[in-house]
């Protein structure tokens, strides 16, 4: 299946035929990157007989698309842009699905010493005293937006200049391809991490911190506000990824004997 980009979007066809049995969902970068999506989908299709067409972003663009209705669901991983959404009403209601957590990666030199940081923020603290080389992905995303949080918990001001902090505008793979080939600090998902090829010379260097927690969470668009949203297979879908045979791929995904996701959907 080969990815089409456009306009920042990258849109997964599940077939070649029109999409008369399907419906739209946008998920992150970060979940289609950990691969699990090519273990769901076929799944989702041999179930319950319609197809699940992908749009891959960042969280902020997933939330604007569907704000204007260009999707019928999203799944996404940022707590409190998900929860103005749907004061907003913009959604009908958010359900957990699964989780993992955020993680440091950084040369396997450490020159900022981040391995033994005591937690999230004094990572963040040793890296700009140190001033050695961060990647962000610089893209409104939900990685982007737990970054910038912890940034501000460490008392960081990146407004006050220094090359040392690179913005990418880019999704988690060309982030971690970007840090591989610049020998520098980043924060990623676990998944994404898990499953990437090119890791040069970095290593995972500093995890555990609870405040590196990362929900998913499924939420569906109100069809109030845009009617022609196909809100059957949506609760269709969500009594899916609520359900046993999700859960036991989800929680079965694996790669070189670690556990990408954790389900905890709590069942429709």
């Amino acid at each position: 299946m080969k990815p089409i980009v456009s306009s920042g979007l990258v849109l997964l066809l599940t077939t070649s035929a029109a999409f008369s049995d399907s419906m739209k969902m946008a998920v992150t970068t970060s979940f289609h990157n950990s691969g699990l999506s090519d273990i769901l989908l076929p799944a989702i299709k041999e179930d319950l007989g319609f197809d699940v067409e992908l749009l891959v972003v960042g969280t902020g663009q997933a939330l604007r698309l569907a704000e204007a209705g260009d999707v019928d669901a999203i799944l996404v991983h940022s707590r409190s842009a998900e929860e103005k959404f749907l004061e907003q009403g913009y959604g009908t209601h958010r359900r957990e699905i699964m989780y993992n957590d955020f993680v440091f990666i950084g040369p396997k030199a450490d020159p900022a010493k981040i391995a033994e940081a005591k937690d999230a923020t004094s990572v963040l603290e040793n890296i700009a005293t140190s001033e050695d080389i961060f990647v962000s992905r610089g893209d409104d995303s939900g990685t982007h937006k737990k970054e910038q949080s912890l940034w501000e918990s460490a008392g960081v001001d990146l407004k006050a200049g220094g090359d040392w902090y690179r913005e990418l505008g880019s999704g988690m793979g060309a982030t971690l391809n970007t840090a591989a080939g610049m020998d520098a600090y980043v924060m990623s998902d676990r998944a994404s991490w898990l499953n990437f090829g090119n890791k040069a010379d970095l290593e995972l260097l500093f995890a555990g911190d609870p405040a590196l927690f990362n929900q998913y969470a499924y939420i569906p668009v109100n069809p109030e506000l845009h009617p022609h949203v196909k809100s059957d297979m949506v609760e269709t879908l969500e009594g899916w990824l609520t359900g046993g045979h999700a859960k036991m791929l989800i929680d079965g995904y694996t790669i070189n004997g670690e556990t990408l996701f954790t389900f905890n959907a709590s069942p429709m």
